[in-house]
């Protein structure tokens, strides 16, 4: 019979122990046509090879001939085969040059190198992979709170946005629907001090898509941005990838020091409600000297308030967005305060920078989530979320002061910065160890911390929020058998 001789060639690709348990009828077929495919592209069928007729082909493949018949038909709408009638089913394509790409028994081709643009190779640069691991105790910063999430509000409000028709709900404004923007609004005024209208904010997916749009709209190679150093990691890898010279300003224990702010910039990123990572507060004398020489600079000042409603020791300090609204862009974000998997943030800016960001939009992430959007609009306007926060700020004031209180007893070298807001703790370590070598010697007692780099001195974070206050202890406990 014709074709005959490719029976054992593919039967042997084909081995029937990598199908026990049964396989369903479509991943079944989808692996027959994989296999008659390899064999295509990887030369083990030649170009006019024909094929043996359905029965005995199937009873060859140890499938049925409707499984058969299927996957044939599938390959020849790829263009692999052509069934010829009586004179049964020819291969078409000739063997690819070189290795196939899953031919039977081919050697695997080389991998070909990346044609990476400058933008993914800067963005690249420098990047230090999570380290990962079981701890007994993992104090590194990022880690989702489940247990101060309002679980119980939020899924109220999904379900009751849900059954709405969405219709008219403006999920289709790049800005976000406008209920939304209203109750952000109100929030921003009353809680923050913003000045800021519904028209002048954008719902985003968190932070970090924002601060990526807002990078790629100012800043390109020859330019200049500065940022706080030490400062949060991806801000200034979002900076970096541009291509533009990012300069970082030194940080003191009365946060950004204006006069190390470099003459011209189109951007300066800083976080002066809560320093990200000292966790200090820039006083009104340095804020107000920062604006003037944003002026004067001709720069836009990216306010991240990230950690606003996380502030458990008094109220928080007023946005800088509130006295130069036409100067400051203010990001902020839910994913800490309610939970990383709502996605909710948001960007206020002037009218005419928003204008850009809505209508560059549309060429990455189209509009953000409705429902969850309308979901956060109904626990704003009702209250629920200023009183998921006054629970919240409680829990997180009670784990500060124990992580404080264990760290000062049983590791008295090691010198914490009190925070009145936040998730973590900054520590200076004391003077002969390294900001590695701690975290080598904690990791060696099953303890996970974060090392700060860029901050002149050597110091960790610890993160406490997600952690029970007996955890806590157990950990600094663990620290001090390795370090006291």
């Amino acid at each position: 019979m014709a074709g005959t001789g490719v029976r054992p060639l593919i039967r042997e690709s084909f081995t029937l122990p990598e199908l026990l348990p049964p396989l369903p009828a479509e991943a079944l077929h989808a692996r027959v046509a994989r296999t008659l495919r390899g064999a295509v592209s990887g030369g083990a069928l030649p170009g006019g090879t024909r094929l043996p007729g359905h029965r005995a082909l199937a009873l060859a493949l140890g499938v049925s001939r409707n499984t058969l018949v299927d996957a044939l038909a599938q390959l020849e709408a790829e263009g692999y085969v052509e069934a010829r009638g009586r004179s049964g089913t020819r291969v078409l394509l000739p063997a690819l040059d070189g290795p196939g790409l899953d031919g039977p028994g081919a050697d695997p081709a080389p991998t070909p190198r990346l044609p990476l643009s400058a933008w993914a190779e800067r963005a690249l640069a420098g990047q230090l992979e999570d380290a990962g691991g079981d701890y007994a105790t993992d104090f590194r910063v990022g880690q989702p709170v489940p247990e101060l999430y309002p679980a119980r509000a939020w899924a109220q409000a999904l379900a009751r946005r849900a059954a709405q028709p969405l219709t008219g709900s403006g999920g289709d404004d790049p800005l976000g629907p406008l209920d939304t923007r209203r109750a952000l609004a109100a929030h921003l005024r009353a809680e923050r001090g913003a000045q800021v209208t519904p028209e002048m904010l954008m719902l985003t997916g968190g932070t970090q898509p924002a601060l990526d749009a807002l990078a790629r709209l100012f800043l390109e190679p020859g330019r200049v941005a500065a940022a706080e150093t030490p400062t949060y990691p991806a801000a200034l890898a979002a900076l970096s990838a541009t291509g533009a010279e990012v300069r970082g300003v030194p940080v003191d224990g009365g946060g950004l020091r204006p006069e190390f702010l470099p003459a011209r910039a189109s951007l300066l990123y800083l976080t002066p409600g809560c320093q990200y990572p000292t966790t200090v507060t820039l006083g009104a004398a340095r804020r107000r000297e920062v604006l003037a020489w944003g002026r004067a600079a001709g720069a836009y000042l990216l306010e991240d308030d990230y950690a606003a409603d996380l502030h458990h020791t008094g109220r928080a300090p007023a946005v800088m967005q509130g006295l130069a609204p036409e100067r400051v862009i203010l990001l902020g974000s839910f994913s800490k305060s309610l939970a990383p998997v709502t996605r909710s943030g948001f960007v206020a800016a002037p009218p005419e920078v928003l204008r850009v960001l809505a209508a560059t939009r549309p060429l990455t992430d189209r509009f953000p989530g409705t429902l969850d959007a309308l979901a956060l609009a109904d626990l704003l306007a009702s209250g629920g979320y200023v009183r998921h926060l006054r629970r919240a700020r409680q829990a997180l004031a009670h784990r500060h002061d124990v992580l404080l209180a264990a760290l000062n007893q049983l590791l008295p070298g090691w010198q914490p910065r009190p925070a009145r807001a936040g998730l973590h703790l900054h520590v200076t370590l004391p003077p002969g160890l390294s900001a590695g070598a701690a975290q080598a010697g904690a990791r060696a007692v099953g303890v996970a911390l974060s090392p700060v780099s860029g901050a002149g001195q050597e110091a960790v974070l610890l993160a406490y929020a997600h952690l029970s206050p007996e955890a806590i202890r157990a950990g600094v406990g663990r620290l001090a058998r390795q370090f006291a």
